[in-house]
């Protein structure tokens, strides 16, 4: 992407985001599920829009503190995407994929997060 220094969790966030948004406008034009699908997209793509701030973060603790909202988010995007499962809003398929890449992203965000206050120790 542009020249810039590769960055995973920026990457995979904002194509987790991608995937949200279309997830939720299934929900709306397929399901017409209208109260869930509202949260799930706020969530689901304020992960990457924090990751994002992160990256322009005015401090290493600004910085932490930005990653530690996306990984609320990232919680709560799980916990939306297994009641969508769980109430076949979702197919097991395509919400199984949908937690894989929100794990995917906790792991990232969590080992963003630990290594970011060890250096804040520094």
């Amino acid at each position: 992407m542009n020249n810039q220094r590769e960055n995973p969790l920026k990457d995979k966030s904002y194509l987790f985001a991608i995937e949200i948004v279309k997830a939720c406008q299934f929900l709306v034009n397929e399901k017409r599920e209208f109260v869930i699908s509202k949260q799930f997209l706020r969530s689901g793509t304020s992960i990457g829009a924090n990751v994002e701030e992160a990256n322009q973060a005015e401090s290493k603790a600004d910085f932490i503190h930005k990653l530690s909202i996306s990984n609320k988010e990232a919680f709560e995007t799980h916990y939306w995407i297994r009641i969508l499962r769980d109430t076949n809003y979702l197919d097991t398929h395509k919400s199984e994929t949908l937690i894989a890449n929100c794990e995917e992203l906790l792991k990232l965000l969590t080992a963003s997060i630990k290594s970011a206050k060890q250096n804040l120790k520094k």
